[in-house]
């Protein structure tokens, strides 16, 4: 993994993949029989996502979002999202991720960037909020199951009164007629279909359903 500054992030240096990085091998079963393991994940957190990378340069650009607050990064990955927040000056950060290798490189990263960062390895989609100010949850509609636990979780957020802000470059999952426009920014989606090509990606409001 090389560590580089974020394309339209350069603030942050991330470990990032590069075609020799043979992330590949983390797909493949492993020697061992432990069923009770669970079963590899894409190396989603080894690179930098366009919702991520427009969380993280919106955050970085009006710093008085967070600064103060106690800030979740959801889904959080490389931990992009969170360390821009960190570096804005929120009060506490805590970055969720499933990923056992994400933990690592989430880790890494913060290490890195020189923050520090509360990291939760469990799903906290499932039951009531953290105990935090503001949810920043960049490209967690990127798949219909996926986007569908995050609605019930961003209700009950808004109803313990924390606010949610979820950036996205508009997959199809992306729930519009929840969402109000905040910002947009031109950054590259280098981890998926996009290349490197600066695109629309935006920042949104997630908000209660209108009566």
């Amino acid at each position: 993994m090389h560590l580089a500054p974020v394309p339209s992030v350069p603030e942050i240096r991330l470990h990032l993949a590069h075609p020799g990085s043979g992330l590949r091998r983390l797909l493949e079963p492993g020697d061992d029989s432990d069923e009770s393991r669970p079963e590899p994940q894409p190396p989603y957190w080894a690179y930098a996502w366009a919702g991520g990378a427009v969380l993280a340069r919106y955050v970085l650009d009006r710093p008085s979002i967070v600064a103060g607050k106690r800030v979740l990064d959801l889904g959080a990955g490389s931990g992009l999202v969170g360390i821009a927040a960190a570096k804005a000056g929120a009060r506490a950060v805590i970055a969720a991720e499933i990923d056992r290798n994400g933990v690592v490189a989430l880790r890494l990263n913060a290490e890195a960037n020189g923050v520090t960062i509360q990291i939760c390895d469990e799903d906290v989609t499932a039951g009531p909020p953290p105990a935090v100010d503001l949810v920043l949850a960049g490209d967690v509609f990127y798949a219909q199951d996926v986007g569908q636990r995050m609605l019930p979780f961003f209700d009950r957020c808004l109803a313990a009164d924390i606010d949610v802000l979820v950036g996205d470059p508009g997959r199809a999952w992306l729930p519009r007629p929840r969402l109000c426009l905040l910002g947009e920014y031109q950054v590259p989606d280098v981890g998926g279909n996009g290349g490197s090509v600066p695109k629309p990606s935006a920042v949104f409001a997630f908000v209660a359903k209108s009566a």
